[in-house]
């Protein structure tokens, strides 16, 4: 397949082609995205919930990023990938988003970032990192990184006030350069008004079904995270479960003697190579 460009997606959005979008943390799931056909992968911050078993994402490193995003490229080369900024990889100054977004593309092989947040801070750190040549997705509505200024994790926009608020963010980190955009938690009147009024791709997350594409976590639409499952989240299969019981049935054959079965899982040597071996144990006494 051929991996996408902003371009393509610019030009599904306007045959209203909705655009398919899922993270990925390493090279095996990444592998079958891409032979899934996906359109776009995210290597999401949540990874350290979902990999680390973190309580949030504020742990989450570059270097982490970095060492997931380039195992995920390792398994989709034709895959456009967005790389997360994570917590204050950003925020500190222009010069910081700078250098991070870039080893996003140097180091992980990205195609472009994702940053959090409409304020003037953040509108400055899109302007940057696009000036310097990196494309850049903004992400607003629910914004984990943000999430103690939003009184946690929960839905954004669902006043009128709050909504119109939305929208003018988007339409800021549209101007500060972002290619593209997020939107996280919000009714679905408001995913539907954003995506009318941006004139870049507008994918969401629990924003609605008239956003431009989809996006969910992989390990929740899998059934492998239960430690939490939001509202948005559709669970296609349970592999979490065909996991366990897999685990329990090796454990159960290992103590029934009943795997490794030699006549299948073993390797072999002739009758003559095998009663010299005996031999030389009892030559040499061992």
């Amino acid at each position: 397949m051929k991996k996408k460009t902003i371009q393509d997606f610019n030009q599904m959005v306007a045959n209203d082609e909705k655009i398919t979008y899922i993270t990925a943390y390493d090279y095996l799931t990444a592998k079958y995205v891409e032979r899934a056909g996906m359109d776009m992968i995210l290597v999401g911050d949540s990874l350290g919930m979902v990999q680390y078993g973190y309580e949030n994402t504020f742990a989450v490193t570059m270097d982490d990023m970095i060492r997931h995003t380039a195992a995920v490229r390792r398994g989709a080369p034709n895959t456009f990938i967005v790389g997360d900024m994570p917590y204050m990889s950003y925020q500190p100054c222009d010069e910081d988003a700078i250098r991070n977004a870039g080893r996003f593309i140097s180091e992980g092989k990205a195609d472009c970032i994702k940053l959090e947040g409409a304020g003037e801070l953040i509108l400055s750190r899109i302007k940057a990192i696009n000036d310097a040549g990196v494309l850049v997705m903004g992400h607003i509505g629910l914004t984990p990184q943000f999430a103690g200024q939003l009184g946690g994790f929960k839905a954004q926009g669902r006043t009128g006030d709050a909504a119109v608020k939305l929208v003018k963010q988007a339409l800021a980190v549209e101007a500060a350069g972002a290619c593209s955009m997020l939107i996280e938690g919000v009714p679905a009147i408001v995913g539907r008004e954003i995506a009318k009024r941006v004139n870049i791709p507008a994918l969401g997350i629990g924003a609605g079904s008239f956003t431009h594409g989809q996006i969910l976590i992989c390990a929740d639409m899998l059934g492998m995270y239960d430690d939490f499952i939001p509202k948005f989240a559709k669970r296609y299969t349970n592999i979490g479960e065909q996991m366990q019981k897999a685990f329990e049935e090796y454990a159960k054959e290992i103590r029934e003697v009943k795997f490794p079965n030699d006549a299948e899982h073993a390797y072999k040597i002739t009758d003559e190579e095998s009663d010299k071996f005996m031999e030389l144990l009892e030559k040499e006494g061992i």
